[in-house]
C-alpha cells in the first residue's frame, strides 16, 4: 500500500540565509531548500528530496528511450585506459580526463562519457547487418576533473548522465536513429517542464560532424546563443555561422592615413567617423604547427575561440614578445604588406566585401580602401567569428535574436570515428567487411535538475513541475494535536490511496514557518488543514506556481488533487 511522509521524519535541513557561495538561482535554493550538500568543489551529496526528484528525471529519460527501441544496460564507471589509447582520446581528451593506475600500473579512466567502453563491447558481438541498428543506454555517475567546478550541480566533477550509443549499417539507419533520438530529447525536456531550444552545435572532445544541443532557455546559463523567431532557426554561436552585416570602406586609390593613438576598434571608427562594421579587426596567432597568421575579421566581431580550433589546431594568440619577433604592430596590423613568412586568413564574412578600412602594419597608421586582390592577397578564407543577435538567419535572412542556455542534452553522429580506430566492424549484405556507424546521445540527469529550478522559483523558493516535484501535493496541518492532524492524516492518506506523492507536514512549527517551508521546497499543490477549515468543511488548496487558492469540501478534496495532479504529470508543457 502507498502511504505518505511525514515532515517529521524527512531528511531536509534548510538554511535561512543564502550560501555566499551559491552564486545561481538553482544552487542556492537547492542548498536552502535541503536538496543537495556539498562535499567538496563539484562534489555533491543528494538528499533524500533532490533523490526523488532525480529518479523522475530518470524515470522520464527511461521511458522516452524505451519507446524508441533503445535498450537499457550497465557498465562498469571504470573503464580501460587501453581502450582510450586505441581512440586516441587519452592524450587528446585533455586535463579534465580522470585517470587512474592501479597496483598493477594499469591504466584506467574514471568515464566522463563512455563511447570507448561502448564500441570495444559490440566489435566482437555485433558481427552482421542482420544485427543491425542497435541502440543502447545506461544512467551512470560521469567523472570530469573541471578546472573551476562551481554553479552547484551546473558544472561539477561527479554528475548522473544518460548516454546511449546506436550502432548502424549505413548512413540511413544512422540518421533514423538520431532524429528518433531528437524525437525523444525534446520530449524529454517538455515532459520535465524545460522549455528548451534545439540548437546547431559544436561537436568538441566528442567527435563526429553533427551535433544538436538542447539548451533550457535561462539568464544563468553559460551557453550564448542565437536562434531565428521567423523560421525556427537555432545554434550555439561556436557553432552558428555568422551572417553579419558588413559596411563597405570608401572605394579608390590605396590611401595611408595616420592614426595616433589608436588602441581599439571603437578608436579607430570614432577617429574616421565610420561604424566599427566598416573597420576590419586583425588577430595575430601561430597556429599548432608553429606558422605565423593574421586574421582579418569584421570590427564589430569577435574571434571564436573554438571555430578558431578548428581552423588552427592547437593555436594560441601571439605574445607581445612573438609580435615583435614577426614584425608585427599590435593595434595597426592588416593585411597590406605583412613581413615575411606571416601569411594572412580572413574570415568568410568578408568574401564579398571590396573596400577594407584596415591596419596599415606601420605603428600610428591606417589604411583606406584596401582592396583584396589589388593590394592584398587572402591566403585562406575561414570561419572563425563568434555569431550574435543582429546577424542574419543563415536560413531564412531574418535577424537573429539572442539567449543564454544551459545544456541538458547533446545528440552527435559519429560516423565511424571510433569503429574504425577500434577495429569495430561487420559484414555487410554484400559480403564486405566495413566499420560500425555510430551515433551517440547524452542527457545531463543531475544537471537538468537544476536547469528545472533555474526556470521554475521565484523569491520564495522553488517551483517544481508536477513530473519532476519530489512531492506532488503538501498537506499542512495548522495544529499538530487533536481533530485537525487527524484529518490531515487521513487525507494524506486518501490521497496516497489515490496514487499521489503526499508528504503531511505534521511538525510543531508555526504556520508561517510550514508556509515558508513548502514554498521553499517547491511541492506543487499545498493542501491546508486548520480548525476553521474543518468546521466549514473545507480545506484550503494553494496552487505553488501560480499563487492561487480555493476551497475544496473536504469529501471533493481527493478528486479536485487527482484531477489537477494526474494530467500534469504528462509534463507537456501549457502555452
Amino acid at each position: 500500500m502507498k502511504t505518505y511522509m511525514k515532515m517529521s521524519r524527512l531528511y531536509a535541513p534548510t538554511l535561512k540565509e543564502d550560501p555566499a557561495e551559491a552564486e545561481l538561482a538553482s544552487h542556492r535554493l537547492l542548498l536552502r531548500a535541503g536538496y543537495i550538500r556539498k562535499e567538496a568543489a563539484g562534489l555533491y551529496t543528494y538528499l533524500p528530496l533532490a533523490w526523488r526528484s532525480i529518479r523522475k528525471i530518470e524515470q522520464i529519460c527511461r521511458e522516452e528511450e524505451d519507446a524508441i527501441g533503445a535498450q537499457e544496460m550497465m557498465t562498469p564507471i571504470l573503464a580501460d585506459g587501453e581502450l582510450w589509447h586505441q581512440s586516441g582520446r587519452w592524450d587528446d581528451y585533455g586535463p579534465e580526463l580522470m585517470r587512474i593506475t592501479d597496483r598493477h600500473d594499469r591504466q584506467f579512466v574514471l568515464g566522463p562519457t563512455h563511447e570507448e567502453t561502448y564500441t570495444a563491447l559490440v566489435r566482437d558481438e555485433l558481427r552482421s547487418y542482420k544485427q543491425l541498428p542497435v541502440t543502447l543506454y545506461h544512467i551512470q555517475d560521469k567523472f570530469r576533473d573541471e578546472l573551476r567546478p562551481r554553479f552547484g550541480l551546473m558544472r561539477g566533477r561527479e554528475f548522473i548522465m544518460k548516454d546511449a550509443y546506436s550502432f548502424s549499417a549505413d548512413q540511413e539507419s544512422l540518421q533514423q536513429c538520431y532524429d528518433e533520438q531528437k524525437g525523444a530529447y525534446a520530449r524529454f525536456c517538455a515532459r520535465c517542464g524545460l522549455r528548451a531550444l534545439p540548437v546547431a552545435a559544436d561537436t568538441g572532445q566528442i567527435g563526429g560532424d553533427t551535433s544538436v544541443e538542447y539548451m533550457a532557455l535561462a539568464e544563468a546559463g553559460e551557453a550564448e546563443l542565437v536562434y531565428c523567431e521567423d523560421c525556427g532557426f537555432a545554434a550555439d554561436t561556436e557553432a552558428a555561422t555568422a551572417v553579419c552585416e558588413v559596411t563597405e570602406g570608401i572605394a579608390g586609390e590605396l590611401t595611408r592615413v595616420e592614426t595616433p593613438g589608436v588602441a581599439t576598434i571603437a578608436d579607430l571608427a570614432q577617429l574616421m567617423g565610420v561604424s566599427e562594421s566598416a573597420t576590419r579587426k586583425a588577430i595575430a596567432l601561430v597556429d599548432g604547427d608553429k606558422k605565423p597568421w593574421v586574421v582579418i575579421v569584421p570590427g564589430d566581431h569577435e574571434v571564436n575561440d573554438v571555430k578558431a580550433g578548428h581552423v588552427f589546431g592547437d593555436y594560441h594568440m601571439m605574445t607581445d614578445e612573438e609580435l615583435v619577433e614577426y614584425g608585427l604592430h599590435k593595434g595597426f596590423m592588416g593585411p597590406v604588406g605583412l613581413p615575411a613568412g606571416v601569411s594572412c586568413a580572413a574570415d568568410i564574412a568578408l568574401k564579398d566585401s571590396e573596400w577594407w578600412l584596415v591596419g596599415a602594419n606601420e605603428e600610428g597608421y591606417h589604411l583606406q580602401s584596401a582592396k583584396p586582390g589589388r593590394d592584398f592577397e587572402v591566403g585562406k578564407w575561414v570561419d572563425v567569428i563568434t555569431a550574435k543577435p543582429g546577424d542574419a538567419c543563415p536560413h531564412c535572412g531574418k535577424p537573429l535574436a539572442g539567449a543564454r542556455g544551459i545544456e541538458c542534452g547533446q545528440v552527435f553522429q559519429l560516423g565511424t570515428k571510433y569503429s574504425e580506430a577500434m577495429g569495430a566492424t561487420f559484414m555487410d549484405v554484400d559480403g564486405k567487411e566495413k566499420p560500425l556507424i555510430m551515433g551517440c546521445y547524452g542527457i545531463g540527469i543531475s544537471r537538468t535538475l537544476a536547469a528545472v529550478v533555474e526556470q521554475h522559483h521565484d523569491d520564495a523558493g522553488i517551483i517544481f513541475p508536477v513530473p519532476v516535484a519530489p512531492y506532488e501535493v503538501t498537506v499542512v496541518a495548522l495544529d499538530v494535536k487533536g481533530e485537525v492532524l487527524e484529518k490531515a492524516t487521513e487525507i494524506a492518506q486518501r490521497l496516497a490511496d489515490a496514487g499521489l506523492d503526499v508528504i503531511l507536514d505534521d511538525r510543531k512549527e508555526r504556520p508561517g514557518v510550514k508556509f515558508a517551508e513548502a514554498d521553499l521546497m517547491g511541492f506543487p499543490y499545498q493542501v491546508v488543514i486548520g480548525k476553521r477549515g474543518l468546521k466549514a468543511g473545507a480545506a484550503e488548496v494553494k496552487d505553488r506556481a501560480t499563487g492561487e487558492r480555493e476551497d475544496v469540501a473536504l469529501d471533493e478534496l481527493v478528486d479536485r488533487l487527482t484531477s489537477l495532479v494526474v494530467p500534469a504529470r504528462n509534463g507537456l508543457l501549457q502555452e
